[in-house]
């Protein structure tokens, strides 16, 4: 295989002990905080070669809060890496018992070419937090990011503990031959089954970070403005090539009539009167997700946009409206600046619609009603869950990111990344001495033991508690 002598290099370094300071952790982050503040252009211009990604967008979402993550990260390490320690029963009050955070050891991180920055640089982060060593495969789709990651990143990490590995669906295949100790996937539910599939033949536990169809429902009591110019932000954020970009909405017939104009209205403020020619709307990555995006506007009827350039890889920002289940753009994750719009009678029979189809990365409710809004967020279940807006949910490092069936497994962002890359080792050490108090436990067994035993290691139920 030709990756096992490098995933052995790592694994010898791991061994070794090198990355399990956290003063050795805490200098590669700052690392990888130099890299973002002396590649800035660089990143910024290579995304743009990409995907026509707008340098707002490409600051905001590949370095802003990739810096967010690492700040976060370097205020919070000390704490999050110290032994946690638990309660005791009345035998064990003497001893010490306590969660140690260990490293994995040697982690996988494959990541996709729609965000290619934030999405191999903020598992990173966590997984030399937790003290891991890491290769990281950044996608051959983003060819540009990914010269640029390839040929800077090693600049700034010691290479003996990490490594960049190149190439498309042949190299990947071969690396996922080798065993990592750990495999975080970013990427689409079909390969992210190739995925676990690789990891079950060594036992590699797996985060899997997918996709789906995110849905939107609007209700009718809302702000048909605010809505609509939340809704477009984030469906043509990155030409809508977003994992949790809403995929379609949900509406009555009445307010399908009421949001195209407004839609209209927030497309034209946003990316003026043609958005082929404005500055802040990007373009698809390839030829290949263009035709398929393109495909997906025979769906009900055009009443936004519409306009395509295949030369430019360009899709103008559209709205289908009238759109059936059975249609194209319903049968797979649109990721691209097309936003379908279903009609249906009410809340209920949106909440059904949802409920009756694999569970989203995200779901998103829109009401002046706060109790609509809890009733869709009661009822369904999701990756994450944005009430009365899009996207905005990511933003926090506070919450945790991921999907649940379909839509993936595990989480991460802020803690929740060093926890996904560390193994909570239950730890419980006793006092040498102090021998009579284990004597209930030993043979020859009697009823008095059984009670001295009952007394001591017994979990009695407290009162019940009350949600409010």
């Amino acid at each position: 295989n030709p990756y096992a002598g490098l995933v052995s290099h790592l694994r010898a370094s791991w061994l070794s002990g090198k990355t399990r300071p956290m003063e050795y952790r805490v200098a590669q982050l700052e690392a990888l905080g130099r890299f973002l503040d002396d590649k800035k252009q660089e990143i910024l211009e290579a995304t743009e070669l990409d995907m026509g990604k707008p340098s707002f967008e490409a600051f905001f979402s590949e370095i802003l809060l990739c810096k967010n993550e690492l700040n976060v990260t370097l205020n919070n390490l000390c704490n999050w890496m110290k032994d946690e320690h638990v309660d005791k029963n009345l035998v064990m009050q003497l001893d010490s018992a306590f969660i140690r955070k260990d490293p994995y050891g040697v982690v996988l991180i494959i990541a996709p070419w729609n965000y290619p920055i934030h999405l191999f640089l903020v598992p990173l982060i966590g997984a030399i937090a937790a003290g891991n060593c890491a290769i990281i495969k950044p996608s051959e789709i983003s060819k540009n990011t990914e010269r640029l990651v390839a040929e800077t990143l090693s600049c700034y990490l010691d290479s003996d503990c990490y490594a960049v590995v190149t190439g498309g669906v042949p190299e990947t295949t071969r690396l996922l031959e080798n065993k990592f100790d750990y495999i975080f996937f970013t990427g689409s539910p079909p390969v992210g089954r190739i995925v676990m599939t690789a990891a079950a033949k060594h036992l590699t536990p797996v985060t899997l970070e997918l996709g789906g169809k995110n849905p939107c429902y609007v209700s009718d009591t809302c702000d048909v403005t605010n809505v609509a110019r939340r809704v477009a932000w984030g469906r043509f954020f990155n030409a809508g090539q977003t994992c949790i970009a809403p995929d379609y909405l949900l509406c009555t017939l009445e307010m399908q009539e009421k949001l195209m104009p407004a839609l209209r209205e927030a497309i034209t403020e946003f990316f003026g009167p043609n958005p082929r020619e404005s500055p802040d709307f990007g373009r698809i990555v390839s030829d290949k997700q263009f035709q398929r995006v393109q495909r997906l506007l025979g769906s009900g009827r055009v009443a936004i946009g519409g306009q395509t350039d295949e030369a430019e890889r360009y899709i103008a920002p559209t709205v289908l409206a009238d759109v059936l289940p059975s249609d194209p753009a319903m049968q797979e994750e649109v990721f691209g600046p097309i936003l379908p719009i279903v009609v249906i009678a009410n809340m209920d029979e949106a909440i059904d619609f949802i409920n009756a189809r694999p569970r989203p990365l995200a779901l998103y409710a829109f009401s002046c009603d706060s109790k609509i809004v809890n009733q869709v967020l009661e009822r369904t279940s999701s990756g994450g869950f944005c009430g009365n807006d899009t996207l905005m949910h990511v933003t926090l490092t506070s919450l945790p990111f991921g999907g649940v069936g379909n839509s993936g497994l595990g989480k991460y962002h802020g803690k929740f990344t060093f926890d996904t890359f560390s193994h909570h080792r239950g730890c419980l050490h006793r006092n040498m001495g102090l021998e009579t108090l284990n004597t209930p436990r030993y043979p020859p067994y009697t009823q008095q033991k059984l009670g001295l035993l009952t007394t001591t290691f017994e979990v009695k139920r407290r009162g019940t508690c009350t949600l409010l």
